[in-house]
């Protein structure tokens, strides 16, 4: 499945967006710092949501490019975009066809988005085709239990309701082991559970960075 055929989720925007400041609150916003500590120049961010790394960037960043499909989520964005510390565009784009040219970045960000992407392998073949060689993905992300009886829920999760309520949220996603496959090499990469609060449960996340050779 292509990103082209990308679909708004304006209820789940709506959601998230009052949702995601108690989120913050409970050790996303210090995840965030942890994410994007280090990154220097020109910057692309696949699935900025409603901007909320914006106010972590260091000041190393000469520019952040954002790229968000979801129209609500997108306009968020481009408020928060005003009040941040570096240079911020926010752009309309999908995650199998980035806007940039081969090389163009420094790095990228990937945080809270590879779950939900239709087509995992693409998105980050584009991340890799955008990033120079040298730079870094920077990713933070939920991703499959390996223990039950989380395991066998998110199994049933996803391949009944959790994608048609979650904004397409896959939560059985191998993404350190796509990471890899799609050729990045992981130089750091930390395992711990989280909850960003209720409803949801502690659900296994994974924070670090990948090299593109």
């Amino acid at each position: 499945m292509s990103d082209s055929a990308f679909k708004p989720h304006p209820l789940f925007a709506r959601i998230w967006i009052k949702a995601s400041p108690q989120a913050e609150r409970r050790g996303v916003g210090a995840h965030r710092d942890d994410l994007l500590a280090g990154l220097t120049g020109r910057v692309l961010e696949l699935g900025a949501g409603n901007g909320l790394n914006f106010a972590h960037y260091p000041r190393e960043v000469t520019e952040v490019v954002a790229v968000e499909p979801e129209p609500t989520l997108r306009a968020a964005a481009e408020q928060a975009a005003s009040k941040a510390p570096v240079p911020v565009t926010v752009v309309e784009g999908v995650a199998d066809s980035l806007p940039g040219a081969d090389g163009e970045f420094d790095a990228a960000v990937a945080s809270l988005v590879l779950c939900s992407v239709p087509d995992q392998a693409a998105a980050l073949a584009e991340l890799k085709r955008v990033i120079r060689p040298g730079g870094n993905l920077h990713f933070y992300e939920h991703v499959m239990p390996d223990r039950q009886p989380g395991r066998a829920l998110a199994i049933f999760a996803d391949r009944t309701f959790w994608p048609r309520v979650a904004g397409g949220c896959h939560p059985t996603r191998n993404t350190a082991e796509a990471i890899e496959a799609a050729g990045f090499e992981i130089e750091q990469c930390r395992r711990f559970g989280f909850s960003p609060g209720p409803p949801e449960p502690k659900l296994p996340h994974i924070l670090g960075r990948a090299r593109r050779p």
